[in-house]
């Protein structure tokens, strides 16, 4: 069985400049497991922006949700492994191929240049999509089993674990097992706004569920005191398990 971390929040650092990123990294690199690089932040930092957070010695999920031809994702999962980030994605739509080359071309790369392996999740559904949304582009599995679905498949692929709405982590560890890490973002506290999130649940919720690392990033980006706010939601967490 996976063990999960004592501190299981990967704080979301979605920002749009160097100046932010270093404060939030500063001030909240003691109080959260690791730090969510999107495409926000990358697009306009690059690596760098990577090299940054590691220096403080914190941790790094580089949230790029790769999706194409399997070749390219390999070739894109060998520079991500180079980075040495801990986690990394793609979308388990991609199918088992794409997945599966991801996952010999990280762990062939680290295995030559003597590299830590990261964990590589399979992005299902995203959190802004209600089952509507499936039905538009063509997917008539409901919700729920098409989440089941990506995740038995990114498994077979031999991905860690998945990305997944804290209200499908049930039916996930129940086809899947213990084994498998889920990473959940649609994560809000009780009192605060859902923002553009469908599915979500509070921190001590997601983690009774079963989460393994919880994504969240508005509620304590957007907070008067963010540092206030990552220790409450920790302890809210803590007090619950």
């Amino acid at each position: 069985m996976t063990v999960r971390p004592a501190n299981p929040i990967i704080f979301a650092l979605d920002v749009g400049s160097w100046e932010e990123a270093q404060r939030f990294v500063e001030e909240l690199r003691d109080v959260v497991w690791g730090f969510k690089i999107g495409k926000e932040l990358f697009t306009w930092m690059g690596p760098r922006v990577v090299e940054m957070i590691q220096e403080g010695g914190s941790r790094v999920f580089l949230d790029l949700k790769y999706h194409d031809i399997p070749a390219t994702v390999a070739k894109a999962a060998a520079m991500a492994t180079r980075f040495r980030v801990s986690i990394f994605n793609l979308h388990a739509l991609g199918g088992r191929e794409m997945m599966r080359a991801a996952v010999e071309a990280s762990h062939e790369i680290a295995h030559k240049e003597s590299l830590p392996v990261p964990m590589i999740l399979g992005v299902t559904v995203l959190t802004s999509l209600q089952e509507r949304d499936l039905r538009s582009v063509g997917i008539t599995l409901t919700l729920e089993a098409e989440v089941v679905q990506l995740a038995t498949l990114a498994q077979e692929a031999g991905l860690s674990g998945v990305v997944a709405s804290p209200l499908e982590i049930g039916p996930l560890r129940r086809a899947c097992g213990e084994d498998m890490i889920i990473v959940t973002p649609g994560v809000r506290p009780r009192k605060g706004p859902r923002h553009d999130q469908a599915r979500v649940m509070t921190p001590a919720e997601a983690i009774r569920a079963g989460a393994d690392y919880l994504v969240i990033g508005r509620p304590i980006r957007d907070a008067a005191d963010p540092l206030k706010a990552a220790q409450d939601i920790l302890q809210e967490i803590r007090a619950a398990t």
